[in-house]
């Protein structure tokens, strides 16, 4: 058995694209063995800042010899039909054989086919993969008509130690590679997979990714604990790092002093974003005059002149960063918030300051329901934009909320303001903090769903894979913030008073939004904009729903006991669904259903639906009325009948003071009248007037359940 080795060698390729890019040459490559019937032992793929590559172990010298078997025309055919088949197979009628099948005797041809030489087949896939290789960005350079995310300068493509001959861009594959820019220059020859690792590691480059960042981890924690300090942990810019670097080589340098006043987060976003440097902070996590940089060098003075040229260039990008901080506090924030009005925020919904205005209006709706001072949250709705005209967010989107809360402090505003104009973007995912201060969760809700709302009236909304305006996870972030703040709020009533905030300013993006057949109601008269909205806030409602679903799903509960409980609660009074009322009913239901007595409930209204709707659709007829407790002639007819009257009372009293755990406790106690039900009564019985009261009394069963949930829509 053989190995096949490739390697591709290049300027540097962009960090975030290398883990990618090992990927696909590995399900690329595999897949075209796989498709050419060559098995192999294992495939292992790997990705630095100037090379890419793959070795495949246990690969046989040639493809097996094939047979393949084709079946031709009947024998009592046409001579013109055997005659084509003779040309298509390439042979004589001598050669073919003759077999009896169900259908008659027919002609059949063994054709034979020799396999390919492996290293043929190797040849054709990397010219594939080359030429269709999937880059998110690609160049041209020189006068090569072909596409490579950067030049390149070498491909190394060995299959049992022999050349594979490829030609891609000007570039004859052949045994020649080169290790370290700097420290390896030179040309090197390899034979196989195991000698290109030793040569290449002594040409100081570090194939393996994984390899890389455990160098750098290890050699940066000692770092800054020699330092008296804990490394900042950065779990993305240790994967940047380990792709920018083939032997990278940790090395700490000084801040200078100056600096230190400067907002901390805005010198961590600025050594991140810009240098690629990890920060360090004290016990208390107050951020250190320190900063690691990763060498790509192993230099002679221990890197003294490395350090030293990085804190230079530090230097000039932090004093940029003191003078936006500087400049800033020069005016209030609130003055600020006036340069909003030329900002646009979307096309269609106008700018940033028309949406400032339309959160301040939705606010009074918003807290009836949340505890929060209504004249702090004003000032904060006022104020949360507001830095987007500053300096510093202008160099740093990153830091928008941030820097406005430091320029809100130090303009004397409130600290409950300060920290809205920070938190009202969270959540911002899954997994980062929800805001919980009255006044941050007001400011932060009437930003989400006037987002929502007004992407909904103009009908752009997400696709199965596009979401270019991040409306998804402003949905969760809607429901995170109502459900982890045990927010009892009327969802789409506040949807609803939303789009009323829009009102007039958004009429023209609507009707242009609407099909010209949703612009006519069946009349043919038009259609009043009114009853398009609401039916889009209706789709918006469904779509958050859809959030909560994810969002429990990943908490571990059923989607279908979501459902359950949304559906009909949604029926019930679909202005008043309460997303936490709905949670606090899910989390019953699962309760009851993980119960003896629930799943046996699940059963019997099963079967009792099942019945009554296979009994219907005989008769033609609908038995959903009340049973008639004159006709009952067995004990358990009666007993099951009051049962039925009592949960049903009941059940609805305790959900309507939400006291849904003794709802399904009222439920556990349809068990045994209804087990005695299926076990005594014959339903369709002879008696037609009987049995059309005992399929009432199913129906009844049925209603009662469909009263607390959704029993049909559960799984399993």
């Amino acid at each position: 058995m053989s190995e096949f080795f490739l390697e591709l060698f290049s300027e540097e390729i962009p960090a975030r694209m290398q883990a990618d890019a090992a990927a696909h040459i590995k399900e690329f490559m595999t897949k075209m063995l796989g498709e050419n019937k060559l098995d192999f032992d294992e495939a292992v793929s790997f990705a630095a800042s100037r090379r890419l590559g793959l070795c495949i172990k246990g690969l046989p010298a040639a493809q097996a010899d094939l047979v393949e078997e084709r079946k031709g025309p009947s024998v009592t055919a046409p001579e013109q039909a055997l005659n084509g088949f003779l040309k298509s197979v390439g042979l004589t009628k001598e050669q073919l054989e003759t077999r009896e099948t169900p259908k008659g005797t027919f002609y059949f041809a063994s054709l034979s086919h020799k396999g390919r030489p492996t290293a043929e087949v190797l040849r054709d896939a990397v010219a594939s993969l080359l030429a269709t290789f999937p880059w998110p960005k690609s160049m041209r350079w020189a006068e090569h008509k072909e596409h490579w995310v950067r030049p390149l300068h070498a491909i190394v493509c060995l299959f049992d130690g022999a050349v594979v001959p490829v030609t891609f861009a000007g570039v004859t594959s052949g045994d020649t590679t080169y290790g370290h820019r700097f420290l390896a220059p030179a040309a090197i020859q390899v034979k196989d997979f195991a000698d290109y690792q030793k040569k290449i590691r002594d040409a100081y480059v570090i194939i393996d990714p994984e390899e890389r960042k455990k160098i750098i981890s290890e050699q940066v924690h000692a770092l800054a604990k020699q330092a008296g300090y804990r490394l900042l942990e950065d779990q993305g810019l240790l994967n940047e790092v380990a792709g920018l670097a083939e032997y990278p080589v940790p090395l700490t340098g000084k801040i200078d002093d100056e600096f230190m006043s400067v907002p901390q987060e805005v010198l961590i976003t600025s050594m991140r974003t810009n240098q690629k440097y990890f920060c360090m902070t004290d016990e208390n996590g107050k951020m250190a005059p320190r900063f690691i940089v990763v060498a790509n060098m192993k230099a002679a003075d221990g890197g003294k002149e490395i350090v030293a040229g990085n804190e230079r260039v530090l230097r000039a990008r932090l004093s940029d960063a003191r003078f936006f901080w500087d400049e800033d506090r020069k005016t209030t924030l609130a003055s600020k918030a006036d340069k909003l009005q030329s900002r646009v925020f979307h096309a269609k919904l106008g700018s940033v300051a028309d949406k400032v205005e339309r959160m301040h209006r939705l606010l009074p709706e918003l807290l009836k329901y949340i505890p929060a001072d209504a004249k702090a949250a004003d000032r904060a709705a006022l104020l949360c934009k507001a830095d987007l005209s500053t300096g510093m967010v202008g160099e740093f989107p990153e830091l928008q909320g941030i820097m406005g809360r430091y320029y809100a402090l130090h303009d004397g505003e409130d600290k409950a303001v300060a920290d809205a104009v920070a938190e009202h973007y969270s959540p911002l995912g899954p997994k980062d903090d929800c805001p919980s201060a009255p006044v941050s969760v007001a400011v932060a809700l009437a930003d989400k769903i006037d987002t929502l709302v007004g992407f909904w009236l103009i009908d752009q909304k997400p696709t199965g894979s596009k979401d270019p305006f991040a409306l998804r996870r402003a949905a969760l972030g809607v429901v995170r913030l109502i459900l982890e703040n045990k927010i009892n709020m009327p969802v789409f009533r506040i949807l609803n008073a939303s789009r009323a905030v829009y009102g007039d300013s958004a009429q023209a993006a609507i009707q242009e939004a609407m099909t010209e057949s949703e612009k006519r109601n069946d009349s043919g008269e038009p259609t009043v904009l009114i009853n398009w909205s609401v039916r889009q806030m209706v789709s918006l409602m469904n779509f958050i729903a859809e959030r909560l679903k994810v969002l429990m799903k990943d908490k571990g509960v059923r989607h279908d006991y979501i459902a359950a409980v949304y559906g009909l609660t949604q029926n019930d009074n679909f202005e008043s669904v309460d997303l936490c009322r709905v949670i606090a009913r899910v989390g019953a239901l699962t309760e009851f259903l993980s119960t003896e007595d629930g799943t046996d409930l699940l059963t019997a209204y099963r079967r009792a639906a099942n019945i009554v709707r296979i009994e219907e659709g005989k008769d033609k007829c609908s038995y959903r009325a009340v049973a008639d407790k004159t006709l009952f002639k067995l004990p358990e007819e009666e007993a099951l009948f009051d049962a039925l009257e009592q949960v049903v009372l009941n059940s609805s009293k305790k959900i309507a003071s939400d006291d849904f755990e003794g709802a399904m406790e009222d439920l556990a106690k349809l068990r045994v009248p209804v087990d005695a039900f299926f076990e005594k009564v014959q339903v369709n019985c002879d008696d037609g007037q009987l049995r059309a009261n005992r399929l009432r009394i199913l129906s009844m069963i049925v209603n009662a359940m469909s009263g607390i949930a959704d029993f049909s829509v559960i799984e399993g």
